[in-house]
């Protein structure tokens, strides 16, 4: 009998649409603008149209093929989505001028890359007639049959077949990871929240952000109402999320959810990067980790140190539901011992039910409000 509940957000309670589009304007920058590789400074501005931020993310992820490829290979933070695409392009923009600059290659990729490695790249980029090309993602990284964040050692691999350059910057949560993260953080809370959201200011003012504009995956007061049920029955109910926290706490404030959980069992992105850096040993607790949500499941006053050392899979697994939208939340829900219920409002919708199938996920729902049918 279940008796705790614990739900991912995106795709399953609010909609992933905006971290996506900010994902692509996210690499589309670091491209295009002066702050960054500036090839195409003139046609970088703040403030897109809908129909234009449609048209770039269709170019950048191939109509969301990189995405859904991603998404297969566990990988479920848009951040690491982000960064995989833009050192994607990088290298494939750098072996263009390779012939005449690889000194200059081999400086660049022998420590890690800010901002001001970028620029310089950049200088050197417009003197020639580079182009990107976001088509080839998928082929060059079907050649691998890395999963989850084994992915960014493979830029590795195709740096040395691309440039000709032994490196192992690529592959891990380094200075271009944060790079990409905080233009990421730019676009989605805007000007206003981003020093809150991430302790540096803009590089680049004037976006708006996205934080107003959350989109429920059903009616609002229809989860206010799950939530409810679920509490009213005795249920335990909690969130495990690759959401900063500003960006679950707030829209949960505003949708009035937040007063039927316990902000113990409110596990954000911000719980799991905290938790990595008290590690001794550089290792990611993101999903498909289970971290996240034994966390959620124990409560924040938990140290890292005793979550890790849990047994898994833990006792009683079978009283506890995951609820995700992705490959990531199966295989967390897997390590550890519990019982997962598959949502189809994610980015691939109804066409990921097969998969899920395939992974024998407990249970598969067209919506999180179809709970209340297998409770």
């Amino acid at each position: 009998m279940i008796k705790i509940v614990l739900f991912d957000v995106d795709g399953v309670l609010l909609s992933e649409e905006h971290y996506f589009d900010a994902s692509a304007l996210t690499v589309w920058e670091l491209i295009i603008s002066d702050k960054y590789l500036a090839l195409s400074p003139n046609d970088y501005k703040t403030d897109y149209s809908v129909d234009e931020i449609t048209a770039i993310r269709e170019h950048v992820f191939e109509k969301d093929q990189v995405l859904k490829f991603l998404k297969s290979r566990g990988l479920n933070a848009n951040w690491d989505m982000i960064y995989l695409s833009f050192c994607h392009q990088l290298l494939h923009l750098l072996s263009q001028i390779r012939n005449t600059e690889q000194e200059k290659i081999n400086h660049w990729l022998k420590s890690e890359i800010n901002r001001e490695v970028l620029v310089d790249m950049g200088k050197v980029l417009k003197d020639y007639e580079v182009k990107p090309d976001f088509t080839i993602f998928v082929d060059d990284f079907k050649r691998s049959s890395a999963m989850k964040e084994e992915l960014f050692n493979y830029i590795n691999v195709l740096a040395k077949e691309k440039l000709g350059v032994e490196t192992d910057i690529f592959k891990g949560k380094g200075t271009l990871w944060s790079v990409c993260e905080h233009v990421s953080q730019e676009w989605y809370v805007g000007d206003e929240h981003v020093l809150e959201s991430t302790g540096r200011p803009s590089v680049q003012l004037g976006k708006k952000g996205f934080l107003a504009n959350e989109t429920t995956l059903a009616p609002a007061n229809e989860l206010e109402g799950l939530f409810e049920y679920l509490t009213a029955a005795g249920l335990q109910i909690g969130i495990g999320t690759g959401r900063p926290e500003l960006e679950t706490i707030q829209p949960f404030h505003h949708l009035n959810w937040l007063h039927h959980f316990n902000k113990n069992h409110i596990v954000t992105a911000d719980d799991v990067l905290r938790a990595e850096e008290r590690l001794k040993e550089k290792k990611s607790l993101s999903k498909p980790h289970p971290y996240t949500y034994i966390l959620g499941l124990r409560g924040k006053g938990t140290s890292v140190e005793d979550c890790l050392k849990l047994p898994l899979p833990i006792e009683n697994g079978h009283e506890v539901l995951v609820v995700g939208d992705s490959l990531a939340d199966l295989l967390a829900a897997r390590q550890l011992g519990c019982m997962f219920a598959a949502v189809l409002t994610g980015l691939s919708g109804k066409d990921a039910r097969s998969d899920f199938e395939e992974k024998k996920a407990d249970y598969i729902l067209n919506s999180v409000l179809d709970l209340k049918s297998i409770l």
